[in-house]
């Protein structure tokens, strides 16, 4: 048996400074362990405990560890997690399958044609967020892999009219929007996480998947998976999100991402021991 355990990055295994949530006295602290430098300065934490359990979790020949997140596979690559490199990684929102560190040719074909089929172009969407975007509040504008735009914005002087509008018009177009953090992003519907999982699935020919994630760019993710788990933060929990195979933890921060690594590892354990899949997820 194979179990594909497909997790979503940021805010859900991998915490910033300001992510971290370290409410608790100082010297009840989790011991923390870098895992992504960028520019010469730290930028993403796990416990030591979380990175000990995902070392293991990654280690056992009958687990896939598939990193799963919205980054650019330039953003991916900084990762440095604990153990041995994931033999596959989906990157870009699932527009990006990693085989061994490289974009598979084969899927991004398939990703692009659907794209072409079913959504409205990238130039016009990139166009209306530039052209409804006020500067005053807007940092940056940016595209990714030339498949989705997103902008960089001061997230509390960014109207929710505005906003509510963008959703409505990019619906209407075949794309989602979606707030996380100081970032607004803007996803072709068709460019899911859930879809390359089932693709990684299909190839590794894992009969068990589980999965995690925080924002409503994962809940497509989550609600695939056979059992998932979502933290006690983020768009998810904001929105009271719920889903009968989706458990919602009550931890927040940089513990939450423990507490998923700790249930992967048990889950995967119920798994191999085939109790059935509904005990997955308690």
């Amino acid at each position: 048996m194979t179990v594909l355990v497909a997790s979503d990055l940021d805010r859900t295994l991998i915490y910033s400074t300001a992510a971290l949530g370290l409410t608790m006295p100082d010297a009840e602290a989790p011991r923390l362990l870098c895992v992504e430098v960028h520019e010469s300065r730290p930028l993403s934490f796990m416990t030591e405990t979380a990175a000990a359990l995902l070392a293991e979790l990654a280690a056992d020949p009958a687990v896939v560890f598939v990193p799963t997140t919205t980054r650019t596979r330039k953003q991916y690559q900084r990762i440095r997690f604990p153990g041995r490199p994931a033999p596959y990684a989906i990157c870009a929102n699932g527009g990006q399958l990693l085989v061994d560190g490289v974009p598979d040719r084969d899927w991004r074909r398939q990703v692009a044609a659907r794209l072409a089929e079913e959504c409205a172009p990238l130039e016009e969407v990139h166009g209306h967020l530039l052209a409804t975007a006020d500067p005053a509040w807007l940092r940056k504008a940016r595209v990714a892999e030339d498949l989705f735009a997103y902008l960089v914005v001061e997230r509390e002087q960014v109207p929710q009219e505005w906003l509510k509008a963008l959703t409505a018009w990019a619906e209407a177009r075949g794309w989602t929007v979606s707030l996380q953090g100081r970032k607004i992003y803007a996803v072709p519907r068709p460019l899911t996480k859930s879809a390359a999982m089932r693709e990684v699935a299909r190839r590794t020919g894992a009969t068990t998947t589980l999965a995690a994630g925080d924002s409503l760019l994962d809940a497509d993710l989550l609600l695939a998976a056979d059992a998932a788990w979502r933290p006690g933060h983020g768009e998810l929990a904001d929105a009271g999100w719920h889903a009968p195979s989706v458990r919602a933890l009550a931890e927040k921060g940089v513990l939450a991402g423990e507490e998923i690594v700790r249930a992967f590892a048990g889950a995967a354990r119920t798994a191999r021991s085939g109790p059935g899949l509904g005990t997955l997820g308690a």
